[in-house]
């Protein structure tokens, strides 16, 4: 008996020494590989580890991969050399097709969840993210599930039908809310819109974006502190104006008109140096002048003659706004400013005149 069990024992560790040996193999080569990914992926972080391409963020989704792959490579060399029942080689096929797909479609799901990240960086909400994360995540795995059911030879027809029916039926019941998260995603992969820009749109709703969700944006206007909730297909089908883009300063335009007596080189002057004086106080403004004493800052404030009007020539002050709360305050102390200069430099800025001539029968 002792014998006989030594036999078998012999014959077993014969069997199972080959096996063994490729397994420690195929983990050895996997661990190896996912190694040189690691350190490679180490590397790109070390030189730029703010911005990430394509081809990073898919190295990134190929961490313990290599360890996966190596030992389904092994586990199917094992079964195919090895003399085993036929319905239990189907068995390991099975599952090495199982575990190879989703394999994929974990790096696929990591990798689009990573471009996801890497676009919608710039929007300022993360809520976003996590959404379309979840909705590229839902529709990955369930892909990779009817493929495996497929491959197992489960009639995935039905399931796509019904699947069809009830989006339809769901589309119907809820078209107002799917317009709406349609834009919402619209709207967030364009980035023509992010948080904290001042937009201002056709339907004459103005204000800072505090918020951008799926169904609603929110924005804050300037005037108070009240929250305006718009839907997203709203939005989505007004003209908007995107006063922080393509520079995040808000123009303010103040309209002046001066005396056809007035020396237009001294108003514009004076007027210039009037709204350097108001934004460098209330908005923090500097000049960058260069060896000719001339202003180069791409902010600086500007004068525009544009009209001969009826009783003086009319101009626009263009300042700019770095701060969303302190536009209407640095127009207000320009106002006061520029009026009181003119004053002291002699420039009229005169009332409106209109003469009324009356016919002789009257």
């Amino acid at each position: 008996m002792s014998y006989l069990l030594s036999v078998n024992w012999a014959h077993l560790s014969e069997l199972l020494f080959v096996p063994a040996c490729i397994l420690a193999a195929a983990l050895s080569i996997g661990i190896a590989l996912n190694r040189l990914l690691n350190q490679k992926i180490e590397r790109h972080l070390k030189v730029d580890q703010f911005n990430l391409d394509i081809k990073s963020i898919f190295f990134r989704a190929l961490r313990g991969i290599p360890i996966n792959f190596c030992l389904m490579t092994g586990l199917y060399w094992i079964v195919n050399t090895s003399q085993l029942p036929e319905s239990l080689m189907r068995m390991f096929s099975y599952f090495l097709f199982t575990v190879i797909v989703f394999t994929l479609t974990r790096v696929l799901e990591r990798t689009l969840s990573g471009i996801v990240a890497m676009k919608l960086s710039g929007t300022g909400n993360a809520s976003q993210s996590t959404l379309l994360d979840t909705i590229f995540k839902t529709v990955i795995y369930a892909s990779g599930i009817l493929i495996v059911l497929q491959e197992y030879g489960i009639s995935v027809a039905p399931i796509l039908t019904a699947m069809g029916v009830g989006g339809m039926a769901v589309a119907l019941g809820l078209q107002e809310t799917l317009a709406n998260i349609f834009s919402g995603l619209q709207l967030i992969l364009s980035k023509q819109m992010r948080v904290n820009d001042y937009i201002k749109l056709s339907t004459g709703d103005e204000g800072r974006v505090t918020d951008i969700n799926w169904r609603f944006t929110t924005i804050t206007p300037a005037s108070d502190g009240s929250v305006v909730v718009i839907p997203n297909k709203t939005i989505a089908g007004s003209i908007t104006t995107n006063f922080s883009m393509p520079r995040d300063d808000i123009v303010i335009t103040v309209p002046i008109g001066v005396s056809y007596d007035s020396d237009l080189d001294q108003v514009e002057r004076v007027t210039v140096e009037v709204a350097t004086n108001v934004m460098e106080r209330i908005d923090g403004y500097k000049p960058v002048l260069d060896d000719n004493g001339v202003d180069q800052n791409p902010l600086k404030p500007t004068v525009r003659f544009h009209t001969f009007g009826d009783s003086s020539i009319d101009f626009n002050a263009f300042l700019h706004s770095t701060q969303f709360k302190a536009q209407y305050l640095l127009k207000h102390e320009f106002i006061k400013e520029i009026t009181k200069r003119y004053r002291q430099e002699g420039i009229e800025i005169p009332y409106p005149i209109r003469t009324v001539i009356k016919s002789e029968e009257e």
